[in-house]
């Protein structure tokens, strides 16, 4: 009898097939040594849409909501139907006997192996490989200890929660907001309030307005003290003349304080994307993607993870572990290893925190991508910093007294770089420190060198870059609930990079700035949405919630049922109670509208996806994503799409013929079919030999 071994991806399932012996190939799966081995390509499984429960809901209206599923059903994804029958196949041959779900150790991994498993109505009982590395040992042991997929029912249950929780907060609301501003407006879980905290952001930043302030300071002996802010200009200017009258100080106090920065903890996923964004430019999907490739690589252990910490067991393998990395980075002084700092399996998770593997010194990083050898080079850094003695200075202050004031000063003097001399040899250090001051005793008169007044003024908030979005995201409810041991934060590691990328996408956030690190501005389409949408879809404080009570399905300690009945009672809520924000017509008026329909006349107006005719009885629509334009080698630009509704006709030139590949000129001709839908015609050269068709 064999083991049926399901991966979440090909690349995967080829490394478990060799480490397993599994080297015989077939079309979608491997054999051999009693497994056959075999993978999902993404999520073969998904929700079906709405319509599939109903006819009468292709068609958006407000009456038919809110749409709350009693059955769930589900559909094989249309271009992933061939894996699904082999996959099928596989769990009904007489000689598997058990199915080892090998999909990514996480939440959404239990989803797509579960999902496919139950639409291939599969009863075959379940084992669960639950790996942090795709190295061959960590594989081995993996098999060796794999648990009784039973275990992992609550996870499941979470997960599907999840899903169908978006679902139902994603149909409805965005039917609703759609159907009643008429133009389609993508409301989701975590998106919107995660567009809402950028929208709020910039509301702090324009309403903010600047206060100017001053300060005096003095130069003496090689050190600058500076005074209080003043508010008030003529009180600093009358501090300046004095002390210009004097031209001396006396030491008031001098104090000197030794103080540390332990080492930083190891990376999560977010914190491993906030530095790439700040210090790489990287956005989080990225970072992502790149790490992802690295684990499946076996440089890097299991990417979507929210542990900083490692297990107990593992710090045995750490100094070996350090060694290797060291090594490949060029470090040939020996480094400390304090395992204390990194480990402690309380503080572990599903997985433990990203750290480089073994395989580091096998790997020629001339031949990794740039952007994977960038987060390589970050994890392999934080490991080896993580580890490192602390850094400790000595912190002076220094107080001087001029016409009775107190003016202060600052130095530091570094006692031992620690694990800062390792954060210097991988990256260059622009922080500026503060210089040493020199040695002097109380009550000491100084002459003054000179006198100035300098005038600032207050700044507002930051723009959100992707590194304080992130952190805003995983902390998203700590002002609300400061005293709770747990933080409560919105989406998970593993897809708040992704929830970033789909506003970007939908065109409620856009990238900005001429730097390698772009700010996340929401546009008027995103400023419009959070206008009109309640408290309770853009609240990051209740999504946090639903995302604690997710936590708390998984280990068993919330019902499913209650959960999904709390999301579906406030749909239905909304659904019902809901009334269009007065001067919304205004708010939405930015939408561009091209000219009118060559159908019916109303306005064509500019959507996500192409251009609408605003009358929703007629079918008239230019797509974005023009197959017929595909066709010829032309792209639907907003210029062309302009001339065509308003002239009827464009010339197009080097168009392609898929036949010959020969490029040729030519005029676009549009018309209609009897129920709107856009029709082409092309009229050609004469001097070509060309005739309309």
């Amino acid at each position: 009898m064999s083991k049926l071994v399901i991966c979440e991806k090909p690349s995967v399932g080829q490394s478990i097939s060799k480490v397993l012996g599994a080297t015989q190939r077939f079309d979608g799966y491997l054999e051999g040594g009693g497994y056959v081995v075999s993978w999902c390509v993404g999520h073969l499984v998904e929700l079906a849409q709405p319509e599939a429960y109903d006819e009468k809901y292709a068609k958006w209206r407000k009456e038919d909501l809110p749409i709350l599923p009693d059955r769930w059903q589900y559909r094989v994804s249309g271009s992933t139907k061939k894996q699904f029958s082999i996959l099928k196949d596989l769990m009904n041959r007489n000689d598997v006997s058990t199915i080892v779900n090998a999909c990514d150790a996480g939440r959404e991994g239990e989803l797509i192996f579960r999902l496919v498993y139950h639409q291939c109505k599969c009863s075959k009982p379940i084992e669960r490989l639950w790996i942090s590395s795709m190295e061959d040992s960590a594989i081995r042991e993996g098999f060796a200890t794999l648990k009784p997929g039973t275990e992992y029912d609550s996870l499941y249950e979470a997960a599907l929660c999840r899903e169908r929780a978006d679902w139902i907060v994603g149909i409805n609301a965005t039917r609703l907001f759609s159907c009643l501003y008429r133009q389609t407006l993508n409301v989701g879980r975590v998106m919107t309030p995660t567009l809402g905290m950028t929208v709020d952001r910039e509301a702090a930043i324009a309403a903010f307005v600047p206060e100017p302030f001053y300060t005096v300071r003095l130069l003496a002996d090689g050190c600058e003290a500076a005074s209080e802010r003043f508010k008030d200009k003529a009180a600093a200017v009358a501090l300046r003349d004095a002390c210009k009258k004097e031209m001396q100080s006396r030491v008031k106090n001098v104090e000197r304080k030794e103080k540390q920065e332990k080492a930083p903890a190891l990376y999560d996923l977010t914190s491993l994307q906030r530095d790439a964004n700040r210090l790489l430019g990287f956005t989080a999907q990225q970072t992502l993607d790149y790490t992802q490739s690295l684990y499946e690589k076996k440089l890097c252990t299991y990417p979507r993870t929210d542990s900083r910490y490692l297990t107990d067991d593992m710090a045995g393998m750490l100094p070996e572990l350090v060694e290797r990395t060291a090594a490949a980075f060029g470090i040939s002084e020996n480094l400390s290893v304090n395992v204390g700092q990194v480990t402690d399996s309380k503080k572990v998770s599903d997985h433990h925190a990203i750290i480089p593997t073994k395989e580091l010194q096998n790997c020629n990083f001339a031949e990794l991508p740039k952007g994977e050898f960038a987060v390589l080079q970050l994890i392999a850094a934080r490991l080896l910093c993580a580890i490192g003695e602390p850094y400790r200075y000595a912190e002076t202050t220094l107080e001087l007294e001029c016409a009775g004031q107190v003016f202060t000063a600052k130095g530091k003097t570094v006692l031992q770089e620690g694990w800062k001399a390792t954060q210097k040899f991988f990256f260059e250090d622009k922080s500026k420190e503060a210089a040493a001051l020199p040695e002097l005793a109380k009550g000491t008169v100084l002459p003054l060198t000179s006198v100035d007044m300098k005038e600032g003024k207050t700044t507002p908030p930051k723009h959100f870059t992707e590194d304080l979005l992130l952190q805003a995201m995983e902390t998203a409810s700590v002002d609300e609930f400061p005293d709770e041991a747990e933080r409560k934060g919105i989406g998970t590691p593993a897809t708040r990079a992704a929830t970033i990328e789909k506003l970007v996408q939908k065109g409620f956030l856009e990238r900005k700035g001429s730097g390698k690190v772009k700010s996340l501005i929401p546009t008027d389409k995103g400023k419009a949405l959070i206008t009109v949408t309640p408290e309770q879809i853009q609240s990051p404080s209740m999504t946090a919630d639903w995302e604690e009570k997710l936590v708390q399905i998984e280990k068993g300690l919330y019902p499913a049922e209650d959960f999904m009945q709390e999301i579906s009672g406030m749909m239905e809520t909304m659904v019902n109670t809901y009334e269009v924000v007065k001067g919304a017509d205004t708010l939405m008026s930015n939408v561009k509208v091209i000219g009118n329909c060559p159908h019916c006349g109303a306005e064509v107006v500019e959507r996500e996806k192409g251009w609408f005719c605003a009358n929703r009885e007629c079918r008239f629509v230019l797509w974005k994503d023009n197959a017929y334009f595909q066709k010829i080698g032309k792209r639907m630009t907003a210029q062309i799409a302009e001339k065509l509704v308003r002239d009827g006709r464009v010339r197009l030139k080097d168009c392609k013929s898929q036949k010959t590949g020969k490029t040729y000129n030519a005029s676009l001709l549009l018309s209609t079919e009897a129920d709107g839908r856009a029709k082409f015609t092309m009229e050609f050269d004469k001097d070509k030999g060309g005739k309309s068709k």
